[in-house]
C-alpha cells in the first residue's frame, strides 16, 4: 500500500526550490528528496565521491536511488509554478483599484519581484498575498499529487 504523503510537506518543499536544485517525492513511500546540482555531479563522478567527506558519501547513495529509481518522480519546479503569473492574478484581484494598479505596474521590467514585495508591504497586504500564494501552492500540489495517484493529507500549517 502506497504511502499518504502531507500536502503540506510537499507545499513547503516546493516553496524550497532554487535554480541549483531540484525536489523528488517516492511514490510509493512518500519520502520527499531536493538534490542539488552539485550532488547530482558528485554522484556521477566517482573519483570526485570518493574525496567527499562521510556525510556526502551517505547522501551520495540517496542521490543514486533518486536517478535510477522510477518511484522518485519530479515535484513541480520553480519554472511550472511560475509565482510571476501567481503575482499577476494577485494583483487583478485586489479590490481596490489603486492597489491593483500599483502592484501590476511594479511586475513590468527588471526588479519586478523586488518592486512587488516592496508595494505590498507599503500597501500593508503582504499577509494577503502570503495567503494567496500558499493558496496558489496548494492547489498546484494538489493537481501534481492526484495527477500522479499520490494520497495526501491535510495539515494545518505550523505558526
Amino acid at each position: 500500500m502506497a504511502a499518504i504523503v502531507s500536502l503540506r510537506d510537499v507545499i513547503d518543499e516546493m516553496d524550497m526550490m532554487s535554480d541549483e536544485a531540484t525536489a523528488y517525492i517516492n511514490r510509493k513511500t512518500g519520502e520527499l528528496m531536493t538534490v542539488t546540482d552539485e550532488m547530482f555531479s558528485l554522484a556521477e563522478d566517482p573519483d570526485e565521491a570518493e574525496d567527499a567527506p562521510e556525510w556526502q558519501k551517505e547522501f551520495l547513495s540517496k542521490v543514486r536511488e533518486v536517478t535510477a529509481s522510477e518511484d522518485f518522480i519530479e515535484l513541480p519546479s520553480k519554472f511550472d509554478i511560475h509565482e510571476w503569473s501567481i503575482m499577476e492574478r494577485f494583483a487583478r484581484s485586489v479590490a481596490d483599484g489603486d492597489v491593483s494598479d500599483e502592484l501590476e505596474a511594479a511586475l513590468h521590467g527588471r526588479g519586478a519581484f523586488g518592486r512587488f514585495k516592496d508595494a505590498l508591504h507599503r500597501r500593508r497586504i503582504a499577509d494577503q498575498w502570503y495567503r494567496y500564494r500558499d493558496a496558489a501552492l496548494e492547489e498546484i500540489a494538489i493537481e501534481f499529487l492526484e495527477a500522479h495517484g499520490i494520497e495526501f493529507r491535510r495539515e494545518a500549517r505550523q505558526k
